[in-house]
């Protein structure tokens, strides 16, 4: 393995943050990445290298991460970032490239909608930042072709005191085909009033806020129904509505970049870094799945499994289970239904839904079960225990346990992962024991 793909070889095929540093720590870069290995790898190919990277790749000595859940989150952090520090190579080459906003100016009488790159407090609704830019216009297009908002396209500045010139009105292409409502000339010319008008600004706020599900329901229908019939140009116009639709649905986390919140976060980051080189993982560990058992007083027997990604927990991915097939208390065989249940069914799913470790609340017996359950299915997956007295971690195969230094972010993490399981585990068996109390309660 050579020195630059020891250096990258801790990064995640995961979407987030990258912040490049200097032999003497300080942050020089900072960038956002769909795929985190694949993008920083490309500064260190020779051949794709431009001025700037040519400068900055000899220049690196640590690259830490932050994973981020969507490629609008990975943007918004990014910017932040660099505000925030300031490095040298993203002052010296910066652009001034900012991404786009939609913007519909609800501080007009009569607004508009488009695509904008300032954001200023003008009474306006603005919407996202896009990257993909280029899909957001495609669906503007195709909502004003489908008249669903049909809002004026026109630049014009008018209001209700300052009229639109009549010369202009008569001029206007827009206004003799009726493609537009027309409110510059006004219900005395047959045209729309302006409350009219300003519902149907209303109603398209609703919709960039998020109430299009029905509307992409609708458009999955049409694009099977052209494609069964080879109408394939409109099947993937369609498509790009689709896809335009989820690009804006993204969930974006807005939060302020604080020293110690983006301490918490690297420090995430490198306990997935940590934790590879401790467990002698192939890949980093970005992809982490949890399972506990509880139980009370050998009844009602429960487990849960929690998911972290980049070291933070995914709660959309928790899930938890009744034990079906053991009586009485059994931990060891509890854990090894549990397990098996979980990824028998993520195998039919294929090997891109299977996390890149999976670790087991307990000690070589746990750890034991899970591994049997695994081979039974016949999945490879790392494993790894951790036992709560002395911290201890175990993997298949290996007689010692592993013992992490106090203060290793490796151990935190594991630690954090291991907690929540365990949280998540304890609280949906306290709301089993509550119903069951409800239940049994006299009437």
């Amino acid at each position: 393995m050579t020195d630059t793909e020891m250096r990258l070889s801790h990064l995640p095929h995961a979407c987030g943050v990258y912040i490049m540093r200097d032999a003497g720590m300080q942050v020089i870069y900072v960038g956002k990445a769909i795929d985190l290995a694949k993008r920083v790898s490309q500064y260190f190919v020779p051949a794709r290298q431009d001025r700037k990277t040519a400068l900055l790749a000899p220049l690196v000595r640590k690259i830490d991460y932050v994973a981020c859940a969507s490629e609008r989150d990975s943007l918004l952090l990014e910017r932040k970032l660099i505000r925030r520090l300031r490095p040298v190579f993203n002052t010296m080459w910066r652009d001034d490239k900012s991404y786009p906003y939609l913007k519909i100016t609800l501080g007009e009488d009569f607004p508009r909608i488009g695509m904008t790159r300032q954001r200023v407090r003008d009474g306006g609704v603005y919407f996202g930042p896009y990257p993909k830019v280029s899909m957001v216009k495609g669906l503007l297009k195709r909502l004003w072709n489908k008249r669903l908002f049909p809002m004026r396209p026109c630049t014009w500045t008018f209001s209700v005191e300052r009229p639109l010139a009549e010369r202009k009105i008569k001029a206007c292409l827009y206004y003799h085909t009726k493609q537009c409502p027309a409110p510059c000339a006004g219900p005395a010319a047959g045209r729309i009033s302006k409350d009219d008008y300003r519902r149907i600004a209303e109603n398209a706020v609703l919709f960039f806020k998020g109430r299009y599900k029905e509307l992409a329901r609708e458009w999955a229908a049409e694009m099977k129904e052209a494609s069964a019939s080879m109408e394939f140009e409109r099947a993937a116009q369609l498509r790009d509505n689709l896809q335009a639709v989820e690009h804006m649905a993204e969930r974006v986390r807005l939060e302020e970049v604080t020293a110690a919140g983006l301490a918490v976060r690297l420090e995430s980051s490198r306990g997935v870094t940590e934790l590879q080189a401790a467990l002698s993982l192939a890949k980093p560990p970005h992809h982490i799945e949890a399972f506990d058992i509880s139980h009370f007083q050998g009844k009602q027997t429960v487990a849960s499994m929690v998911c972290f990604k980049g070291g933070t927990a995914s709660k959309d991915d928790y899930r938890r289970f009744r034990i079906k097939t053991v009586s009485g208390v059994d931990d060891f065989l509890s854990m090894k239904e549990v397990v098996s249940r979980r990824y028998a069914r993520l195998a039919r799913e294929g090997a891109a839904a299977l996390p890149d470790l999976v670790l087991i609340d307990g000690g070589k017996g746990q750890l034991a079960m899970a591994e049997l359950a695994m081979a039974e299915l016949k999945l490879r997956v790392p494993l790894a225990s951790i036992a709560k007295r002395l911290e201890e971690v175990f993997l298949p195969g290996r007689q010692d346990s592993i013992l992490l230094p106090a203060d290793s972010p490796a151990l935190h993490l594991l630690q954090r992962v291991r907690d929540e399981a365990h949280r998540f585990a304890v609280a949906y068996h306290t709301l089993l024991r509550k119903k069951d109390l409800l239940d049994r309660a006299p009437t």
